[in-house]
């Protein structure tokens, strides 16, 4: 066993390992600079810790042999069987959200995508009802149980969307040169040639000229007269009117700046009153989660309420992610994190939906506040132009890596598949991008929900993020990432360094894997951002970490029962592991813990060690 030797937190230096440390794995020699330990504080002053580092140049040439113990890894079923097919370097890394919708609701099909590599569920909760949804999640917990799959649930709420509809249950068709009335009248049913606004005062500010934009280009029209709150407006690229479908304003090339507000889950709520939902599978406590979700907001539109509700649903259910659509700045994040600290038992994690110009003007601020990011690209290719779509991706891909948050690129990466069993070489490409910029998740929406070739599509995404994984090791792209320092406690300045120098001795040194043993998935978290070429194993003792963990890019997360004795810990799972077949002769293992014991005294056992199978 080599190991250099990290001890409490008030002997720790955070500049440990030099930056290229070298180890002979034939000799088990570990060899490396330690320097002096100071530690930066803000305004310049250097602070000398008196510290004792040991440093133990000392391999363990064979652990005990290994016998049949009880107890389990906790590895889900695809991941373990990845590892045996493929072995450590060839396990995926880019996690895979998938929509579930009509096309794949029954037990059968939500199996066939767990099988196929889905590492997240997503609810649309614009579409179905709760029923339905709850149908969905207790088929999903089924299948983690009874068939030991790792497969997390998100909802999404619907969100303050700015939409029109013409009535009908199906599209139109808007012809070249066709005359058409857009108004926020309220009225049932359809209307020749009438499409009705979702909000008032959709057309303040608009003067006759402007650009009206249908989904993003699948029509255009050209404002040729105002009457009143209505527009008239000619079409001048003829296309579909789908039902709900988003729209914009354009002005000489510009998004026209709205004059009107909605409301977003940031707006202040009381609870004043609530809708009660009664169901029989519900018992009385989730039912009045339902009621204290259901809040009034200062202004608050019925769609804002079904937020709530549907939030209250998700607490109720016990889903791992919430995410929320059209958030314009950090308020909505933070009132929405405080609101579940007081009524989940469970830590949700909240992520926020990029898709609208504000959202891109306040992005920073939003990424710090939540817990991961979604690139919803459909909407916002509705307000920003098409060609700023890509750079506008990989800067907040790049901001959430920088600000350690896992991001979700989704909207149209498969489109076609939705109809068609083959994707366009120019969607392959989308995807293969995403994954070079080292995304964490790529989504399907439509493709999973309501497509014909569903399976097939995550099969798609499946084999081109492996692909360009391989392809990236072999020609050395792994880029550079400026590391912006997270942690502002001492503590958490030292599990940053630590992490960031584990990946580094990690990639040098050639290991096969990492293990992390970890509580609330911090330093799995670190490990995560610098993007390291062997997988990471996090072993926690928390599901609901487990579950988190889920989402970052290249974490394999396994539910083990951890001591406070952390050389147990890691002498247990490695025989555990041994009796699997999981590893074998000749492996080498950097092992990261910062597992917290419970004795009356606590201190964090921070350690990197490099152990060799033998």
């Amino acid at each position: 066993m080599a190991m250099a030797v990290m001890g409490d937190l008030s002997v720790i230096s955070s500049q440990v390992i030099g930056k290229n440390p070298g180890f002979d794995f034939k000799n088990g020699v570990f060899g490396s600079s330690v320097s002096p330990p100071r530690v930066h504080l803000s305004g310049g002053r250097k602070l000398k810790l008196k510290v004792k580092i040991g440093v133990q140049a000392v391999m363990q040439v064979g652990l005990e042999e290994s016998k049949v113990l009880e107890g389990s890894l906790g590895f889900d079923v695809v991941s373990e069987r990845e590892l045996r097919e493929k072995g450590f370097l060839g396990m995926r890394k880019t996690k895979l959200v998938c929509t579930i919708g009509p096309a794949c609701c029954s037990l059968e099909d939500l199996e066939e995508l767990a099988l196929g590599g889905m590492n997240v569920a997503r609810l649309n909760m614009c579409h179905n009802s709760r029923e339905w949804h709850m149908d969905v999640i207790r088929k999903i917990k089924k299948l983690n149980e009874e068939k030991g799959f790792c497969v997390s649930v998100m909802i999404d709420t619907e969100g303050c969307q700015r939409v029109v509809d013409h009535g009908a249950p199906s599209s139109l068709k808007a012809e070249d040169g066709s005359i058409w009335f857009f108004t926020p009248e309220n009225f049932e049913g359809s209307r020749p040639f009438t499409v009705q606004a979702n909000f008032e005062g959709f057309s303040e500010g608009i003067k006759v000229g402007d650009g009206l934009v249908i989904d993003g280009g699948m029509a255009t029209f050209e404002v040729v007269e105002k009457i009143g709150t209505d527009l008239r407006c000619k079409c001048t690229d003829p296309g579909l009117l789908l039902p709900r479908a988003k729209l914009s304003f354009w002005r000489d090339g510009k998004l026209v700046e709205e004059n009107y507000e909605l409301p977003t889950l940031s707006a202040k709520y009381r609870l004043t009153w609530g809708i009660r939902i009664h169901h029989p599978a519900y018992s009385k406590d989730q039912e009045s989660s339902f009621l204290r979700a259901s809040c009034l907001a200062s202004m608050m539109s019925g769609d804002h309420l079904k937020d709530w509700a549907d939030i209250g649903f998700g607490v109720s259910e016990g889903v791992d992610f919430i995410a929320m659509s059209f958030v314009k700045d950090a308020d909505a994040v933070k009132h929405l994190k405080n609101y579940l600290s007081t009524k989940s038992s469970k830590s949700i994690k909240v992520l926020a939906k990029i898709e609208s110009l504000e959202s891109l003007q306040k992005l920073e601020e939003i990424v710090e506040a939540s817990d991961g990011i979604m690139v919803a690209r459909g909407d916002l290719g509705v307000e920003i132009p098409l060609e700023h779509i890509p750079t506008v991706q990989e800067k907040i891909t790049t901001v959430c890596r920088q600000l350690n948050k896992p991001v979700i690129i989704a909207s149209q990466l498969l489109e076609s598949m939705i109809e068609y069993p083959t994707p366009t070489r120019a969607e392959v490409a989308d995807v293969s991008e995403a994954v070079r910029q080292y995304a964490d998740a790529l989504m399907l929406s439509g493709e999973s929900a309501i497509g014909s070739f569903g399976q097939k599509a995550l099969s798609v995404l499946r084999m081109t993020s492996s692909r360009m994984e391989i392809w990236g090791r072999e020609e050395s792209r792994q880029r550079c990432l400026h590391h912006r320092q997270l942690g502002t406690s001492l503590a958490d300045q030292i599990a940053e360094q630590i992490c960031n120098c584990a990946v580094e001795m990690a990639n040098n040194l050639g290991v096969d894997a990492i293990f992390v043993y970890t509580k609330h998935g911090q330093m799995a978290s670190y490990l995560s951002r610098n993007r390291p070429n062997p997988p990471i194993f996090a072993f926690t003792n928390e599901n609901s970490t487990r579950m988190a963990l889920n989402l970052q890019w290249g974490v394999t997360p396994l539910l083990v029962d951890l001591s406070d004795d952390m050389e147990a810990n890691i002498k247990e799972t490695i025989d555990l592991a041994k009796a699997k077949g999981m590893v074998k002769q000749g492996d080498s293992v950097l092992v990261v813990s910062d597992v917290i014991p419970t004795r009356a005294t606590p201190t964090v056992y921070q350690s990197i060690q490099v152990k060799t199978i033998d």
